[in-house]
């Protein structure tokens, strides 16, 4: 299938169109055109190359929402013209312990990403969903829940799973008390999961610029981590914390924070982070732990539970030409909160 997008050409080049061939469909295929895409922050680093494994030219783009076109002559469960998703992944083996748990995200194989990975079969190199078609294995394939703006769902593939993950393996529910370091695009998604899920839910923040963006969100109120005595009387006051801050920062301000058999999860930086001290570990048996996105089931899980409770992405919608200009506001986390693409705006004459 041939198909265009934009990809990244280099690390110091701004993206620009691209025109390069889908694979033809195997029997347990999926092809989708896409009608919205998520601008991720993984899009920028992986664009530059900041985490040191980009190839070229690379189409970005995990957060996928589209219509299905055709379908491969085993699939069930789907049939052109549904709507449906496609996240970070599109491939995994399917065989071992964790791809049985439906954890295909911590495949022992390695789930194939959506960009910047490789194909299982051809070994080609995957391209993302800056594109205007996708071909992708069944089983990777979600189904959109009726009632779900299609306009606003995608940053829940990326964003929304990556927070609703943590909050579900640590148990979050009525009575969970539940610190989020960061409001930004993971951030704002993890405040209003954690509301949706009925917990006691705090911005921890520098500033107390965010308080009104916090509040509006459903938090219950922002706590100043610039103010020592606040921070004081905080100590022990979460069972968890979301960090989404996505560079390298120092954790030690926040680990008093978390009562007995507490856990700090990091979802948002990607590489070294500050040296910590083990003392309130070892004092509070508390932890700190990651957690990447969540399996298929889970993400399914998410988008059905984020119908129920009409709990989207606050988004602001782009043309696929204006893609540039959103990667240089999002470093100044100059956007509330979330970029998404509108792809019927890219044009194949563009390419």
């Amino acid at each position: 299938m041939n198909t265009f997008g934009y990809a990244a050409y280099g690390p110091d080049s701004p993206l620009a169109p691209y025109t390069f061939e889908r694979r033809e469909l195997r029997p347990d295929d999926v092809a989708l055109e896409i009608l919205y895409c998520g601008v991720c922050h993984s899009d920028l680093h992986t664009a530059r190359n900041d985490w040191g494994w980009s190839y070229y030219p690379i189409v970005p783009g995990h957060e996928i929402v589209g219509r299905v076109i055709e379908v491969g002559s085993e699939v069930t469960r789907y049939r052109a013209g549904d709507h449906v998703a496609v996240g970070c992944m599109v491939d995994s083996c399917q065989e071992c312990d964790q791809c049985q748990k439906g954890e295909e995200q911590l495949c022992r194989e390695g789930n194939v990403q959506t960009y910047g990975g490789h194909d299982r079969i051809t070994g080609e190199p995957t391209q993302g969903g800056y594109s205007k078609h996708i071909v992708v294995r069944e089983a990777f394939c979600l189904r959109m829940p009726e009632g779900l703006d299609l306009s606003k769902a995608a940053p829940l593939l990326c964003a929304g799973i990556t927070t609703y993950s943590p909050l579900r393996t640590w148990g979050v529910g009525p009575g969970s008390r539940v610190g989020v370091i960061g409001l930004g695009g993971l951030g704002h998604m993890a405040v209003k999961l954690a509301v949706g899920l009925g917990a006691d839910v705090t911005v921890l923040s520098r500033s107390s610029n965010k308080e009104a963006d916090a509040l509006a969100l459903g938090a219950d109120r922002l706590l100043l981590s610039s103010d020592p005595e606040a921070m004081g009387k905080a100590a022990s006051g979460f069972d968890l914390i979301i960090d989404t801050v996505p560079v390298k920062h120092g954790l030690d301000p926040y680990l008093p924070l978390l009562d007995v058999d507490g856990t700090l999860v990091i979802v948002g930086q990607v590489g070294p982070m500050d040296e910590v001290s083990t003392v309130p570990l070892l004092l509070g048996r508390r932890r700190v732990a990651g957690s990447p996105i969540g399996g298929i089931r889970e993400t399914q899980e998410l988008l059905d539970f984020c119908a129920k409770k009409n709990i989207l992405p606050d988004c602001e919608m782009i043309r696929m030409d204006q893609i540039n200009e959103a990667f240089e506001r999002m470093e100044k986390a100059d956007v509330r909160y979330r970029f998404v693409i509108d792809m019927a705006s890219l044009s194949s004459e563009e390419a």
